[in-house]
């Protein structure tokens, strides 16, 4: 028989959307792609993660209209969905398989994951119970993301008679995640000896983003099957009887390289925040510098040129070479772009603070109040014309707080609050590599970063070089190491215990800043949970050692 695995984009909460893209795919299934079975992914009828929209008695309702309408457009095709379901007074995270208008068999979620991003707990009980259900002659074991990660899942549906494994998934992206899926499968298949069929979804909700890239795996662990990455596909797989048991195949999507996986979760990541949230286009701060260029251009791949509005806002202390490369690069690109001074603003503000701040010297506060003024015009902007304000600060600067709040960490959304500085210049230089002519001018890239609020400002004025601070601070953020275990590893201890600092006072910043793409496996957001008021001091020495 034919299964064909639905790769979908679906909306958290528009029910009744992704029950209408169900339905039609179901349809394209049955009378394009001539499958049997058509399996949609985790929690599809909801779209993932709902949240505490599962503590909502109405929305349960709408999910058992939902699933009476997808049944009866199961004439002619077997429909595997996942959905939540209520029974005895508590929610189980579920897959139904429906066939001619029947319910064939309901699959409870055995594994439920409470780490990182995931808080299934919260929300779930888990089942206890194997499912498989035979449907033309093939026993069908069910299955649901996390718990093909425990292979006594899979070994459980052999012993209950399953010949093929049949897992639907909510799995969100991070780097090397492609391998790391397919490192954990086939630590399934040696145990049980089942091909498995692994869908995923794809689209981006809130901070995550779904890469999509099913595959299946035969019962010896080797790929016969894949689906693109970060978009969206109908998988068709065949499997046919043979002397040693099933065969699979279908074809296979090329793989995304390391960086091209990146640049596309940010691109898809823009794209569905923007437009799922119902805003019309995207704006943003242009200043001549590296972040800002590189969010420019997801934001035109992400919503197209004619979409983005580029301001250049520069201050007395701006360099005309960075209004030139600003206007260039959106000239290039096609994108709407404004020349706005704040010269006039940071005046007012100073003449207005003047009797306030008499007796003292400038100092940070009136840098802040330039990047304030050009929060407040964006902001203006975005009322103005219903254009989302992208920041552009990067993952390096949100760690040890170099950025301003209210100022240029004021926005909507932040493309590259996940991506560390050098990750930042690696993008720039792949996507510029994409085209016959580079859209990002090469002198942003190659000249020394600056925040330009105050004369020859560089940035190793107030940071290590960057080539230095970003793997310091992944091996304190994303490993949790002491200052002595990362100064062991070669960086030099005042250096480590600085940025540490910084690091753990600026945890204020970090809860108000904007919601942005999750590409690491520890972003700042849902994934690293710290106090702000504190006095735990990682380094004071341990009592008694």
């Amino acid at each position: 028989m034919k299964i064909v695995l639905a790769q979908l984009n679906l909306c958290v909460g528009d029910i009744a959307g992704n029950t209408a893209r169900i339905i039609h795919a179901i349809a394209v299934a049955r009378d394009e792609s001539h499958a049997r079975l058509v399996a949609f992914p985790e929690l599809a009828v909801t779209g993932y993660p709902p949240e505490d929209l599962l503590f909502r008695p109405g929305l349960h309702r709408r999910v058992e209209h939902a699933l009476r309408q997808i049944r009866q457009a199961t004439q002619g095709i077997a429909v595997l969905v996942g959905h939540p379901q209520v029974a005895d007074g508590v929610v189980y995270n579920c897959a139904s398989l429906l066939d001619e208008g029947a319910v064939l068999a309901c699959y409870r979620k055995q594994r439920l994951p409470n780490y990182a991003v995931f808080d299934e707990k919260r929300y779930f009980v888990a089942g206890t119970a194997a499912c498989v259900v035979e449907l033309d002659g093939v026993a069908l074991g069910l299955s649901i993301c996390e718990d093909i990660w425990d292979p006594t899942t899979a070994v459980n549906a052999r012993a209950a008679g399953a010949e093929l494994l049949l897992n639907i998934n909510a799995s969100p992206y991070s780097v090397h995640k492609r391998e790391v899926r397919r490192v954990a499968v086939k630590a399934a298949i040696e145990l049980a000896g089942l091909p498995v069929l692994y869908l995923n979804l794809v689209g981006a909700q809130d901070e995550l983003v779904f890469d999509g890239g099913s595959f299946v795996l035969d019962a010896a662990g080797q790929e016969v099957a894949c689906a693109g990455e970060f978009t969206e596909e109908l998988l068709g797989v065949e499997v046919r009887r043979s002397g040693s048991g099933l065969a699979l195949s279908g074809a296979r999507a090329t793989p995304l390289d390391h960086t091209a996986g990146v640049y596309q979760a940010l691109v898809l990541g823009v794209r569905d925040y923007v437009r799922k949230n119902r805003f019309s286009g995207a704006v943003l701060g242009l200043s001549g510098g590296i972040d800002s260029a590189l969010t420019l251009a997801i934001a035109a791949d992400a919503l197209g040129a004619a979409n983005v509005s580029a301001i250049s806002m520069p201050s007395r202390y701006t360099l005309e070479m960075s209004v030139e490369d600003a206007l260039e690069q959106a000239r290039q690109m096609g994108c709407e772009s404004h020349l706005v001074g704040i010269e006039a603003p940071f005046a007012a503000f100073n003449d207005c603070l003047a009797p306030l701040f008499a007796g003292r010297e400038p100092d940070v506060t009136e840098e802040n109040i330039q990047a304030r003024c050009r929060g407040v015009l964006l902001m203006a902007v975005s009322n103005k014309t219903g254009r989302m304000v992208l920041t552009t600060g990067n993952k390096s600067e949100m760690a040890v707080g170099y950025a301003t709040l209210y100022g240029d960490m004021a926005g909507g959304f932040a493309p590259l609050k996940d991506c560390p500085k050098m990750l930042v210049y690696a993008l720039a230089r792949w996507r510029n590599a994409q085209g016959a002519v580079p859209i990002i001018p090469p002198r942003v890239i190659e000249r020394p970063p600056t925040a330009e609020l105050r004369p020859d400002q560089k940035d190793t004025d107030s940071l290590p070089p960057y080539e230095v601070l970003d793997p310091l601070l992944e091996r304190y953020i994303e490993r949790d190491q002491t200052p002595q275990e990362i100064a062991a590893a070669g960086f030099e201890l005042e250096t480590v215990k600085r940025v540490a600092r910084m690091v753990d006072r600026n945890e204020y910043k970090r809860r108000q800043a904007a919601p942005g793409v999750r590409i690491t496996e520890r972003a700042f957001g849902r994934d690293r949970r710290f106090p702000i008021t504190s006095r735990y001091d990682e380094q004071e020495p341990v009592p008694g050692g």
